[in-house]
């Protein structure tokens, strides 16, 4: 259940301030979003949105991670990607939603109402541009989780999965060796999100483990040891290539 926060922090003191929808906005453009904004919270488990909900309002993740998935109609569930903080879940000129959002862990959200929104992108440029690149990133993204589940191997994938996380929880590469991290998702959820079994997730994991790459402090809460081994576990050369 969705509860909203009696406290709505400034724009400028917003964690995801430098990364969000927000970004590129100036001090008199951010009091526009001001006025239409609200927060949301949502426990680890909450149904956010159903697939075919109204949209009546557009956010960006402040907090946590969601899933996005899409229900079938025999009822097989599909996850199709993740929402992680600064990520934004909603369409301009959008009415409804096209996927199931399901908290993975506690999320915070900064929401903005639909219709407002939609109207203050005509006013308000550095919003609409700063959407436009968030589209494109999602397109790159895409495309490289085609390589992913098309041509990776099973610890390959596994690899690519824990650097992202990485990378995401601490942008800019800064703290990421031996920082205590997160994984957002059971090993269940995180075989579904890359096509393996239960038991391949698990085996890799324990491998990249027993090798001295990552040490595990229980099931979810990790430390990187070996940040370069583990890119090179990943298949990808050293810009985000796949190595041929």
């Amino acid at each position: 259940m969705s509860i909203d926060l009696l406290t709505r922090p400034k724009c400028s003191e917003c964690p995801i301030r430098h990364r969000a929808v927000c970004s590129r906005c100036d001090e008199d453009e951010l009091l526009q979003l001001e006025v239409i904004k609200s927060y949301k919270s949502f426990a680890a488990g909450d149904q956010i949105m159903w697939r075919g909900d109204e949209l009546t309002y557009v956010a960006s993740v402040v907090k946590g991670v969601a899933t996005l998935s899409k229900t079938m109609e025999d009822g097989r569930v599909q996850m199709v990607g993740l929402l992680l903080p600064s990520d934004f879940i909603g369409r301009p000129d959008r009415r409804t939603i096209d996927f199931d959002v399901v908290a993975a862990t506690d999320v915070t959200l900064c929401c903005f109402a639909r219709k407002p929104f939609d109207k203050l992108l005509d006013t308000v440029p550095h919003v609409s541009q700063r959407l436009m690149e968030i589209a494109l990133d999602e397109l790159d993204a895409a495309r490289d989780w085609m390589v992913l589940l098309g041509r990776k191997t099973a610890r390959e994938k596994i690899a690519t999965f824990v650097e992202m996380m990485v990378r995401r929880q601490h942008v800019g590469g800064l703290g990421l060796d031996k920082h205590p991290l997160v994984l957002p998702l059971t090993r269940d959820e995180i075989s579904n999100y890359l096509g393996l079994t239960l038991e391949t997730v698990s085996r890799q994991l324990n491998a990249l483990k027993k090798e001295g790459v990552l040490r595990f402090n229980d099931r979810r809460r990790f430390e990187v040891i070996d940040m370069q081994a583990l890119h090179a576990a990943t298949g990808d050369d050293a810009d985000g290539g796949v190595l041929s």
